[in-house]
């Protein structure tokens, strides 16, 4: 069980680092550990056999990118360029000879040619450091081999007590579950362990003072989010061009037919042949839109009288519009033109669109990826696209958590209640507002039995499921805790560097062989919708195959400073423009403890206390 590990893949190649080679070592990492191990492999880099760039690469990663495990391939063996091993216990502080045995062992039941390899393997800081085989069988396999410790060990370099406590009670659950002194007395004792009893929903006093979870940037959790949704990928639906607005194209769409699909008139005038000239014509019938074009034939010396958008007849190869002509014989009645006079000498093809000049037979009109917009529903009309695969949008489960909560249908309020109003807000944003589908997945109380049913119904009906309350500090925040002990969840964050929305937890599990994806959002009104639009809704968009799913940014001016805490704070303001000034001004709405509109705002570290960007505004002008 873990919750966040950014991992480094550093491939070492004078062959791949100048392109005479290609590197299948680094992929293959990558490959297993995101499929095997969940994580997330932020970087991958590759750099020629020389010992003071690999230096610099791990330095860097580990000091500044902070990651919590870097893989190092290639440069282990015997040739007089293999310098990994040299260049890393350069920079290590404290080896690990563990997991150097192991995979030596393990390398050594495979083949005897092992024992050529000098691996190494340490820690720097908080990350840990282990050099593979440039070989991708060999890089890969002695990976495998240190994978089944590499979870524990990390979190024990990481400090993450949680989960560290989490895994000694499925090695050791004698230590947890029998309450006679005589167990607990027996066996291993984990080092770190502070408390014999961690249970968090009965003992208060046991419960962590300090978070587990290392604290992230937003950008950094939006970025594992959708890592994640990734491993869900896109599911695909037909549905009626009419139902398509604002849906995200799954295929092609090509053109049956042309457009036009005739020779058509762009003026009103007469279709006539060019090399007759100027001068006397003989009008000898007339085409409107849905005449067949073959219904009349030109001589030379005759036209037709033509309305624009009608099928120019054959024999003809320019239209003359009626300002260039005059009328020179009528019929007896005087309802029927039987001659006229074209004043202006004719082109060949004038005024006439061509068959296929808007769309071409076979051509694609609308790629995979387009969002349908108006114009867009109107072109597959145009082709006769009414039934169209798009992206299927993902259903999204929402679950309000806490005691104190009462369905605000209720007509009397309880004594100690609130009407849970996060489910509403949260409906009316990601439902009404911007069209995922949503499915109610109730209250569920602190209570690890109600919970647990709770978030199962959800696991069943929801692509996503979004819970508000249960991962701040108190002693009946359960979510985290039920998640792992429960459902085999694993947490990639617990804590973003953002004020409202500090604890934001993001989980992914299998339900049922189906992927799911948990953002457990603060039980603040305030804090819950900020991370809706930061976390919630750009998921959404990513799954139903946006290839943007950010908000949009814009530029904003403070009439006056603002006290921002230390962390990127996310402020509710009015937003106004002033005529054709594309910068906004900017308006607090006040008190931020209270709910209001919702716009995005973040300290710009260059400019002291300036907005950076909003999302989400009102624009009042």
């Amino acid at each position: 069980m873990a919750f966040l590990y950014r991992v480094g893949v550093l491939t070492i190649s004078d062959r791949c680092s100048q392109g005479q080679a290609v590197d299948k070592s680094g992929p293959k990492l990558v490959e297993i550990v995101t499929n095997n191990l969940g994580w997330v492999v932020t970087q991958q880099s590759i750099v020629p056999d020389e010992i003071e760039e690999i230096k610099a690469v791990l330095c860097d990663w580990s000091d500044n990118q902070k990651f919590a495990l870097i893989l190092t391939t290639g440069g282990t063996g015997f040739a007089p360029r293999d310098v990994t091993p040299e260049a890393t216990k350069m920079i290590i502080e404290r080896e690990a000879p563990g997991l150097v045995h192991a995979m030596m062992s393990g390398s050594l039941s495979v083949t005897p040619m092992a024992m050529l390899s000098r691996l190494t393997a340490g820690i720097r800081g908080k990350t840990l450091i282990i050099n593979l085989p440039g070989n991708t069988k060999g890089a890969a396999e002695n990976f495998q081999f240190v994978i089944p410790a590499l979870k524990h060990g990390v979190d024990v370099l990481l400090d993450n007590k949680g989960q560290v406590e989490a895994h000694h009670k499925i090695v050791h659950p004698y230590l947890f579950n029998d309450t006679s002194s005589s167990a607990k007395s027996v066996g291993h004792v984990c080092p770190h362990k502070k408390h014999e009893d961690d249970d968090m929903v009965t003992n208060v006093v046991s419960r962590p003072r300090k978070s587990p979870y290392p604290m992230i940037t937003v950008d950094e959790a939006q970025k594992i989010v959708l890592e994640h949704c990734k491993t869900i990928g896109h599911q695909i639906e037909t549905v009626s061009f009419k139902q398509a607005l604002h849906r995200v194209l799954a295929v092609d769409i090509g053109a049956k037919d042309p457009l036009p699909p005739f020779p058509a008139s762009i003026k009103d005038g007469y279709a006539v042949i060019s090399g007759d000239k100027a001068g006397l014509r003989k009008v000898i019938g007339a085409s409107n839109a849905g005449n067949k074009p073959e219904d009349q034939k030109l001589q030379p010396g005759t036209c037709v009288r033509i309305n624009t958008g009608a099928p120019v007849p054959p024999g003809a190869d320019a239209v003359v519009q009626v300002e260039d002509t005059e009328l020179t014989r009528a019929s007896d009645d005087g309802k029927e033109e039987l001659e006229i006079k074209i004043l202006s000498e004719p082109v060949s093809r004038q005024d006439i669109r061509p068959v296929g000049s808007d769309i071409q037979a076979g051509s694609v009109i609308l790629f995979k990826g387009t969002v349908l917009g108006p114009a867009e529903i109107g072109l597959l009309a145009t082709v006769g696209a009414t039934r169209v695969e798009v992206f299927k949008k993902p259903t999204i489960a929402l679950l309000s958590t806490g005691n104190e909560l009462q369905n605000p249908d209720d007509k009397e309020l309880k004594p100690g209640f609130i009407r849970d109003s996060n489910k509403s807000t949260l409906w009316a944003l990601i439902d009404a507002e911007h069209g995922f589908p949503t499915y109610d997945a109730g209250i569920a109380s602190d209570d690890l039995v109600d919970l647990k049913s709770k978030l199962s119904t959800a696991f069943d009906h929801g692509d996503l499921v979004v819970t508000t309350g249960g991962v701040s500090m108190g002693d009946k925040d359960l979510l985290r805790q039920i998640l792992v002990q429960e459902f085999d969840a694993t947490i990639h964050f617990g804590r973003v560097c953002m004020k409202p929305g500090k604890p934001t937890t993001f989980a992914t599990l299998k339900w049922k062989e189906k992927s799911k994806l948990i953002l457990g959002l603060p039980g603040n009104p305030v804090s819950a919708t900020v991370t809706s639009h930061l976390y919630v809704l750009p998921a959404a968009r990513f799954l139903s195959g946006y290839s943007k799913p950010f908000s949009a940014k814009v530029k904003a001016r403070l009439s006056n400073d603002l006290n921002l805490d230390p962390r990127p704070e996310y402020s509710r303001v009015i937003l106004t423009w002033n005529g054709n000034d594309p910068v906004a001004n900017v308006e607090s709405t006040g008190n931020q403890i209270q709910k209001c509109r919702v716009c995005k705002m973040r300290r710009n570290k260059n400019n002291g206390n300036k907005v950076r960007y909003f999302f989400n505004s009102d624009r009042n002008s």
